[in-house]
């Protein structure tokens, strides 16, 4: 998908855990325009640029990946705090654009 000239680019820098579980869950993204190889060749030493389709699938991907009993059994592992982490910076990203 092509970004129009009224959509917004937002620029997030995603490294550590955070991005490491991340990666863990790339699959969950297939439907997702590229958004998926892009996280996993991403590397963390740049701020990654994400229109407002990949924050709302990065959102829902977390969202999904978080309410996993099966994925993450305690929610006091390193994985999952470092995943909510992260769902919580983006939440906040896109809520701020667009809410």
């Amino acid at each position: 998908m092509k970004p129009g000239k009224h959509d917004r680019k937002h620029v997030i820098l995603i490294t550590g855990a955070e991005l490491d579980e991340l990666k863990r869950h790339t699959w969950m993204m297939a439907e997702s325009f590229g958004l998926d190889r892009r996280i996993e060749r991403y590397q963390g030493k740049r701020p990654l640029g994400l229109y407002r389709w990949d924050l709302e699938c990065l959102i829902v991907a977390m969202e999904s990946a978080l309410a996993d009993p099966k994925t993450y059994p305690s929610h006091t592992r390193p994985g999952y705090l470092a995943l909510k982490s992260l769902y919580e910076r983006i939440k906040q990203e896109y809520d701020e654009a667009y809410k």
